[in-house]
């Protein structure tokens, strides 16, 4: 991610098309590619607006300021995370975590199920 990007920062030049033929998750609002499904560690947990995922990585988000926020796991330092390519939240990165038994969850991001649509991109025999 390039450090003089902000969330109002008109991105959407710079969305990369990517991760053709596998199962991915893209932006509800503009259909940019967010995450390989391959990337997903759990399922179960909490976002702002419902279930969450939380995933190993992510593509064509950039970050918001950093903040604390009391999560119901504890206060965690994260960060919010928006589409490049419609500049919505999407979920958020966790930079640190206080306790140590969510340090697990430091560098991973969390992405809202209410805000990506699931596309497997399976292929038909013919």
């Amino acid at each position: 991610m390039t450090s003089n990007i902000t969330p109002s920062s008109d991105t959407r030049n710079q969305v990369i098309s990517t991760y053709h033929d596998h199962p991915r998750f893209i932006c509800v609002s503009c259909s940019a590619v967010l995450a390989l499904q391959d990337e997903v560690i759990s399922k179960s947990f909490s976002g702002r607006e419902g279930r969450g995922f939380l995933m190993h990585s992510a593509t064509n988000v950039k970050l918001g300021k950093k903040e604390d926020r009391p999560l119901l796991t504890g206060v965690h330092t994260v960060a919010d995370i928006f589409c490049m390519g419609c500049n919505d939240r999407v979920g958020w990165y966790y930079h640190k975590a206080a306790d140590l038994s969510q340090k697990y969850k430091e560098g991973k991001y969390l992405l809202e199920r209410e805000k990506i649509v699931k596309e497997n991109n399976w292929k038909l025999d013919e």
